[in-house]
């Protein structure tokens, strides 16, 4: 802590191991990992470097909850990922843009939500193969 009680910003951690079952990379796949992530990073990485308020992502992303838009949201903002701006107004504008290190997972994760979008037709092609040997067994 500073000497005025904020907390100061150590220095980044050495690379993680994903095989290390103790390593915090498995935890943070898990949270960039999900479909409301993707959807709400490629909603931001669109309007970049604009702002997107918060009904507007709600609007952009079919189905998510208002609740699961916001945990998404704020785990986003903890890890660094987006910015959140608050303008005083009533009821308040929430504002949320990406951040430079979120703005670095946008075509990573594009890359993902390509993948599974070409693949989905092999994929459920599979599952169906597999789940009617399994119910013929």
């Amino acid at each position: 802590m500073t000497p005025s009680g904020a907390r100061t910003l150590a220095r980044p951690a050495a690379r993680g191991d994903l095989f290390d079952p103790t390593c915090p990379t498995r935890q943070l796949l898990d949270r960039i990992g999900s479909k409301w992530t993707s959807m709400a990073i490629k909603v931001l990485a669109t309007a970049a470097p604009d702002e997107v308020r918060f009904a507007e992502l709600r609007r952009r992303m079919p189905g998510v909850s208002q609740k699961m838009l916001s945990g998404t949201l704020q785990a986003l903002a903890r890890d660094g990922l987006v910015a959140r701006r608050v303008e005083a107004a009533v009821p308040p504008r929430v504002h949320y843009r990406l951040t430079e290190l979120g703005l670095s997972l946008d075509m990573p994760l594009a890359a993902v939500r390509a993948w599974a979008e070409e693949h989905m037709g092999e994929v459920d092609q599979a599952a169906a193969l597999w789940d009617d040997a399994r119910a013929n067994s």
